[in-house]
């Protein structure tokens, strides 16, 4: 439980980060003898676009330009999470679509190994019914020396007419089920190759929009990213005093289950590993590739995205939150983090970022689900 104390602390970081940021120069003098150059259309100051840079006469970008050039880093770094998330359902789409492939693909052979058994056997019977055909039943029995014992050829030949029935419709069936694990297979590859195009399309989005973001932060200088990242903290920070201060962590009481505990210990111990999208450890992690992996510790298989942890796992009050529940951010549930207690998560942020803690209502909170309930 967060006491008032935590609570003032967590305002006094909001405050003291933006003291940072308000505190480093915001606009250096123009060199002397010049006019102090105006906004441009090419990045310069006063751009709202998230390609602002410093001009030739050394001038930095002013406060408010680098909040805009945060936002616009925000909604990139946001739009990358987007499809890292489609990627990553694509691709566990595709591994279970590979792996009912392979399983028909068995169907298939083992049913034509059987189909080949039964032509066999259906082939002999019929040569064995050619062999003993000829004369017609009665003239048979007045020919033969032994009636009772024709009678009881007749009655082996009646059960091997019957079996020979019964041969035959297996052997349909079973060129039944095998036109019918064709067409299954069949219409798997098409899904399979459809999946394919869209993970690629969403490997192809990530990266444009990773390389938009990196093209933005390498036009500001060194003390610009400095303030940039203190911008950030301040934002999260003033988020999270927010949500401390409507006084929910008082009513937040919940312990932890065994698997719970074990799910937390897992997600500790990969703090400081860098984020990588699509990845699911053990030496980077994306969001929910960090949060399914920690699961999967404890004994729990859970869907690897962020999204399909939103819609599948059992959903649960805020109030009845407790440690190794997944807190799920943004409308669009593009974003995991796991409840660690105290008011924090731990979590794997974005491109450039490493598996750190953070406070829980320094994003936009969507909801929590529970993993063991």
């Amino acid at each position: 439980m967060v006491t008032g104390k935590q609570r003032s602390t967590w305002a006094a970081m909001a405050l003291v980060c933006t003291i940072t940021v308000l505190a480093v120069p915001a606009v250096a003098e123009a060199a002397p003898g010049k006019p102090a150059p105006r906004p441009s259309e090419t990045g310069q100051p006063g751009r709202t676009d998230g390609s602002a840079q410093p001009d030739g006469a050394g001038r930095t970008t002013g406060s408010s330009d680098l909040d805009e050039v945060r936002k616009r880093l925000d909604k990139l770094y946001h739009d990358a999470g987007v499809a890292t998330e489609a990627y990553n359902a694509a691709e566990e789409k595709a591994d279970r679509q590979s792996r009912q492939l392979v399983a028909l693909a068995k169907r298939i052979v083992d049913g034509q190994t059987k189909l080949d058994g039964l032509q066999k056997k259906a082939g002999a019977a019929a040569r064995a019914q050619y062999r003993g055909g000829g004369l017609p039943p009665e003239a048979k029995l007045m020919l033969s020396e032994d009636p009772r014992s024709f009678l009881d050829g007749t009655d082996r030949a009646r059960q091997g007419q019957q079996a020979t029935k019964g041969l035959l419709g297996e052997l349909t069936r079973t060129q039944e089920d095998l036109r019918q694990y064709a067409e299954d297979a069949s219409a798997q590859w098409k899904k399979l190759e459809a999946n394919r195009k869209t993970k690629a399309a969403a490997k192809k989005k990530i990266k444009k929009r990773i390389a938009e973001a990196e093209k933005v932060e390498s036009r500001l200088e060194k003390e610009e990213r400095a303030r940039l990242q203190a911008l950030e903290k301040a934002a999260q920070s003033k988020a999270q005093a927010a949500w401390l201060d409507s006084g929910i962590l008082d009513e937040i009481k919940g312990k932890a289950s065994a698997a719970g505990r074990k799910a937390v210990a897992y997600a500790s111990e990969q703090l400081g590993k860098p984020y990588e999208w699509g990845a699911e450890g053990p030496t980077t992690y994306d969001c929910s590739g960090l949060t399914s992996q920690a699961w999967l510790s404890a004994g729990r298989t859970i869907p690897r995205t962020s999204q399909e942890q939103w819609r599948r796992l059992p959903r649960i009050d805020i109030r009845e939150m407790r440690p190794g529940d997944l807190i799920i951010y943004h409308d669009d549930a593009s974003h995991v983090g796991m409840y660690i207690g105290g008011g924090s998560i731990i979590h794997a942020p974005r491109p450039g970022r490493h598996v750190t803690v953070a406070g829980a209502g320094s994003m936009s909170i969507l909801g929590v689900v529970r993993p063991d309930r």
